[in-house]
C-alpha cells in the first residue's frame, strides 16, 4: 500500500524497516532465552515472586497495590489505572533467579507511580498523543509527500512526521522508566538479601535483556523518522532549486 500512495519509495526505507525487524528479534530471543535460563536456577531465600513483590510494596509503605497472577509468558506488567501488578503465572508461583528479578521490576513500576517519578508521569499523560502517532503519523505522513512530489503543499507531510514524532517520543522516554525499574529492582533484592551472590547477576541478566526490546523499539521507531525527515527535506530541496 505504501507503493500506491508514494510509487517512487526509496528502497533505503526497506532496509530501515528490515533493520528495525532485526532488532526486535534479537532483543525478543535475548529475552526470551535468558528468562528460560534463570528460570531453571532456584533462588537460596525460596521466596515466590508473589511473595518478593508483596514484601518490596509493604517495605516501601505502599499498602493499595493488589498483586494478581495473570495468563501468559513475559505478560508482566503495572497498570497505574487500577493499582494493579499483575504477574505471569512462571513469575507469580516460582522461587527462580528471574522470577524474582521480574516481580522486582514491575514493583519498580508501582514505586516510581507512588513516588510520581517524572518520566513515568510523562510518559503515562503521552500514551494518548503516542497512540494517534502509531495509527496515523505513517500514513498522513505518506499522502503528504505524495501530495508534495506532484507540487502540492508540503504541509501535511510535516504534520505527519510530527505525530510520528509523538510515537518516537514515548519509546525514548520509555528507556529511562524501564532503567530505573530495573534499578530500583536490583538494589532491592541485593540489600534485603533476597538474592545473594551469583543470585544478583542471573537476574540482572534477565532485566538487563529485557531492557533491549525497549532499546530495539527505540532505534526502530527513530530510524524511521529520521527517514521520513530524510525524505521531506529531499522533496523541498527539489522545490527550491
Amino acid at each position: 500500500m505504501l507503493a500506491f500512495f508514494f510509487p517512487n519509495l526509496d528502497p533505503v526505507y526497506w532496509i530501515v524497516l528490515g533493520v528495525g525487524l532485526v532488532l526486535s528479534l534479537i532483543a525478543s530471543a535475548r529475552v526470551k532465552s535468558t528468562f528460560a535460563r534463570y528460570s531453571q536456577v532456584p533462588s537460596s531465600s525460596g521466596f515466590t515472586g508473589a511473595q518478593v513483590a508483596r514484601a518490596i510494596l509493604q517495605a516501601h509503605g505502599i499498602h493499595d497495590v493488589a498483586v494478581e497472577p495473570v495468563p501468559g509468558q513475559l505478560s508482566d506488567h503495572y497498570d497505574p489505572s487500577s493499582k494493579t501488578l499483575r504477574l505471569s503465572e512462571p513469575v507469580f508461583h516460582s522461587h527462580s533467579v528471574a522470577a524474582l528479578g521480574v516481580a522486582a521490576h514491575e514493583v519498580g513500576h508501582a514505586i516510581q507511580h507512588a513516588t510520581r517519578y517524572a518520566a513515568l508521569q510523562f510518559r503515562s499523560a503521552w500514551v494518548p498523543v503516542a497512540n494517534i502517532g502509531s495509527s496515523l503519523g505513517l500514513w498522513v505522513t505518506v499522502i503528504g509527500l505524495g501530495l508534495g512530489t506532484a507540487g502540492g503543499s508540503l504541509l501535511m507531510a510535516w504534520i505527519g512526521v510530527a505525530m510520528f514524532a509523538a510515537t518516537t517520543l514515548f519509546t525514548l522516554v520509555t528507556l529511562p522508566v524501564e532503567f530505573d525499574a530495573s534499578r530500583r529492582a536490583l538494589a532491592t533484592l541485593q540489600q534485603s538479601r533476597v538474592l545473594v551472590g551469583d543470585e544478583v547477576d542471573g537476574a540482572r541478566a534477565v532485566l538487563n535483556a529485557a531492557a533491549l526490546t525497549y532499546v530495539a523499539a527505540a532505534a526502530a521507531s527513530l530510524l524511521q523518522l529520521l527517514y521520513w525527515l530524510m525524505q521531506i527535506l529531499a522533496v523541498q530541496g527539489r522545490r527550491e532549486e
